[in-house]
């Protein structure tokens, strides 16, 4: 269900040059936009989250217009279970819309009347129009039902890179070079062992190319090992990697995390980062080794299938969430 609203959500866009650096096969634009910027009606209004009694309490609370006449203000107050895979509530919108910052400095996304908010209440202001569009455009395909996060990617990573990434950039930062060392296309098999024949020739053909452009884009060559625990890298190209990170904006480097903890791999996530790996060639180098199994001794339905598709939906999303990002 969450590619097929991705599929949807980024057919609603109609910026090409956001897909630069994507794949077309996974990702396409059509030349239609959906979301539209209405004036505001009546009193402002906003939506946000409530973090109350978010293990008792799944409904969607509606706030009415103040009594005090200086302050009429409608709320929408979400349970904190928005953040996770449970089913929110009933969909209480007609329309999800786009329209400027007050201030003029980003986008926002609207529900009707209602300015859509972050889980701390503070206004989700987007840097592009294409990303509010693509979130807006979440939120109009839920159904009447219930909304379902878990269907809106864009949405969560928004959240994170607006609250999570300003607060604890320095953290993100040093997890993700903590687990550099033990990066999966550093990892080998080893070639004397009848239960890996194979694999390391594929990873040579595969990976090798990677390793190549990390070398022509910092100037140092990368390790790679046999060892379960891993290996180390050398300090100039740490010290490259991290100075990357660094000079991220707060969306690039939720998407950077993002991707790296699906691919278990920081180097693939730089190589979308800077164009080198489209989507497609990234899961594949994600999945190699399981994919050879796979053909080896064949596709567990409900375990290897889901587990694609779900990998899929993390990469394409993270993908797109950085290329709509990107003021161009």
């Amino acid at each position: 269900m969450a590619s097929a609203v991705m599929k949807k959500t980024l057919n609603s866009i109609k910026n090409p040059l956001i897909l630069r650096g994507l794949s077309s096969q996974t990702l396409r634009f059509s030349a239609v936009a959906t979301a539209s910027n209405p004036e505001s009606e009546g009193a402002s209004s906003s939506f946000t989250f409530n973090e109350k009694n978010s293990d008792k309490d799944d409904s969607i609370h509606v706030k009415g217009p103040s009594s005090n006449p200086r302050r009429e203000t409608t709320s929408v107050t979400m349970p904190m279970s928005f953040m996770t895979g449970s089913i929110v509530g009933k969909r209480f919108y007609k329309q999800a819309s786009t329209r400027e910052a007050d201030d003029g400095n980003g986008w926002t996304v609207m529900l009707d009347y209602r300015t859509l908010k972050t889980p701390s209440k503070r206004p989700l202001k987007l840097p592009t129009l294409s990303l509010a569009k693509a979130i807006a455009a979440e939120w109009e395909y839920q159904q009447t039902d219930g909304i379902r996060p878990f269907t809106m990617p864009l949405m969560k990573l928004a959240c994170t890179a607006l609250e999570r990434v300003p607060l604890t950039r320095m953290k993100i930062i040093e997890y993700l070079m903590k687990k550099f060392h033990q990066d999966l296309v550093f990892c080998r098999a080893p070639g004397d062992s009848d239960l890996t024949i194979g694999v390391l020739e594929r990873q040579v053909e595969k990976i090798d190319p990677l390793l190549q452009w990390v070398e022509s884009q910092f100037g140092f060559k990368p390790i790679v090992y046999s060892s379960f625990f891993g290996g180390k890298q050398e300090d100039g190209l740490v010290n490259a990697i991290e100075n990357l990170l660094k000079k991220t904006d707060d969306c690039e480097l939720a998407a950077i995390d993002a991707i790296a903890s699906a691919a278990h791999s920081l180097t693939i996530a730089i190589g979308i980062f800077r164009g080198k790996l489209q989507i497609e060639e990234a899961i594949e180098l994600i999945r190699l080794e399981e994919d050879l199994q796979v053909d080896k001794w064949g596709l567990v339905e409900g375990g290897h299938d889901v587990d694609v598709a779900d990998l899929k939906v993390q990469i394409s999303s993270a993908a797109a969430f950085l290329g709509l990002s990107r003021r161009y």
